[in-house]
């Protein structure tokens, strides 16, 4: 079983910045593709960036620029540094881990959710 556990949200001015953390822990194999999303309230939930283990990068378009999506690979760490925070980059922030672990005597590749960090920026 793997855990993902988020920190680092909180409530920030516009302007300010925010970094998040998501480490990974339990029976890893290894770690694949590792990303954050974002769920705006009302909204459905959205990509942010992610990060493959090599450690090419993919931003969405709103937030390229301003955040930046990195990886410590000992510790099984993502992280996501926020700048120049916006109103609408207001929602609850979840990492997600495409995990290799043993389940059944067979590698496989399993999908892990953190379990979601709120993220409010207002004056």
């Amino acid at each position: 079983q793997v855990h993902m556990v988020e920190s680092g949200g909180g409530l920030v001015q516009p302007g300010g910045s925010l970094r998040l953390s998501c480490a990974a822990s339990g029976s890893i194999f290894s770690i694949n593709r590792m990303g954050w999303y974002r769920q705006p309230p009302g909204k459905e939930r959205e990509l942010v960036a992610t990060i493959t283990s090599g450690g090419s990068t993919n931003y969405a378009d709103s937030v390229k620029g301003r955040f930046t999506i990195s990886r410590d690979n000992a510790e099984n760490t993502v992280y996501l540094q926020m700048n120049s925070l916006k109103p609408e980059d207001t929602a609850v922030y979840y990492c997600n881990a495409e995990i290799t672990e043993v389940r059944f005597r067979a590698l496989g590749i399993y999908s892990y959710w953190g379990q979601g960090t709120p993220v409010t920026v207002s004056s």
